[in-house]
């Protein structure tokens, strides 16, 4: 297993700048997830690592190798498509052995190797089967088999379960997992579904529309810690609130016909000045909703419900402030006969700890 270092990457199409100067450090044997919107250059970084694509400027370093030039071929790193690429005219055994049979290995390793994986992958009950004859979910495991059979040193994802519907996209996501921790192979991972990236990613990196990393970090940390309003909304479900910076010393964000919320800044920044606009994000389950007035919180707003979602696990309330701004506000189920129902056109208080509202800084 080795790492990956991009260097001030730079691709470009007709259209314009598709990757704009990204540098980014993927761990040697991490499972690290690509995250961005639908055309913000997710898979032509992908294309460009593999070397189906050359880059304008910049350099590909896998561990201490520069892979720059280096021709596809000659790269140790291993790619699965959205649509898998499969051979349809081949089995699954021929699928898989396809690249040991380049490399010119003997009969008995080659069947041996294939055997091996296709057990693993759960497959040994249809080596002869075309792939048109599979499940989605059989065919996205003969496409990762073949992608893994002959060992390389970093594993390419490209969108690998968009064709799948969501119970076995569930399935195969933890599936990764175990293969992953299993292999210890480098996986890189690029999707647009954030639920897929906070369920497989030791690491994650967000990209913009602009093919600009955003922010990288622990799915823990950029979902808890975000840096811009771009990853707070990305990124999950949250509440953007807008405002004037006051009180320095014990801060505070006025907003007009809300009065002044109290602000948690862990560390100052030189751009926080008095008067400067400022904003943050409070996650829907940070908010607490009740009718009661109640103590022991940093803030509260006043609002009336508006609509209610009713998701199983949770209840979401959208709540009309004074101001007009709406919150959405999650409520965790956890009784079936709660002591407290919030109805439609109810006047409730919203509370929250200022520990829990993130500064953004952009």
């Amino acid at each position: 297993m080795r790492s990956i270092k991009l260097i001030n990457i730079r691709k470009s199409i007709s259209d314009g700048m598709v990757i704009n100067d990204v540098s980014l450090h993927i761990p040697a044997g991490k499972f690290f997830a690509l995250l961005g919107p639908s055309g913000c250059g997710k898979t032509t970084l992908l294309r460009l690592i593999a070397g189906l694509d050359k880059v304008d400027s910049g350099k590909i370093m896998l561990g201490d190798s520069d892979i720059t030039d280096q021709p596809i071929h000659k790269r140790p790193i291993n790619i699965v498509f959205q649509n898998y690429a499969l051979f349809p005219h081949l089995n699954v055994f021929d699928n898989v052995a396809y690249s040991l049979k380049l490399k010119k290995l003997p009969k008995i390793l080659i069947q041996q190797k294939v055997l091996n994986i296709l057990s693993a992958f759960h497959l040994e009950n249809h080596i002869y089967k075309l792939t048109s004859q599979l499940s989605g979910g059989q065919q996205q495991r003969v496409a990762l088999a073949r992608a893994i059979v002959n060992e390389p040193d970093v594993l390419l994802l490209d969108e690998p379960l968009a064709a799948l519907d969501f119970k076995l996209r569930e399935k195969m996501l933890i599936e990764l997992i175990e293969l992953q921790e299993k292999l210890q192979t480098t996986f890189l991972y690029v999707t647009h579904d954030q639920f897929e990236a906070l369920t497989v990613a030791d690491q994650m990196a967000i990209m913009n529309h602009e093919g600009q990393i955003e922010q990288i970090g622990t799915p823990k940390e950029i979902y808890e810690f975000p840096l811009s309003s771009f990853v707070a909304k990305f990124v999950g479900t949250t509440n953007i609130l807008q405002g004037t910076l006051r009180n320095i010393d014990q801060p505070e964000m006025e907003i007009p016909d809300l009065g002044r919320l109290s602000l948690y800044i862990p560390q100052k920044k030189p751009w926080m000045k008095e008067g400067c606009d400022v904003m943050i994000s409070i996650r829907p389950e940070k908010i607490f909703i009740t009718k009661k007035e109640v103590k022991n919180f940093s803030n509260v707003l006043k609002g009336t419900v508006q609509s209610i979602v009713y998701h199983g696990r949770s209840t979401q309330y959208n709540v009309l402030l004074k101001n007009q701004m709406r919150l959405q506000v999650f409520e965790q189920n956890e009784e079936h006969f709660p002591q407290e129902v919030i109805d439609y056109d109810n006047e409730v208080f919203l509370y929250w700890q200022k520990e829990n509202a993130v500064l953004l800084e952009k």
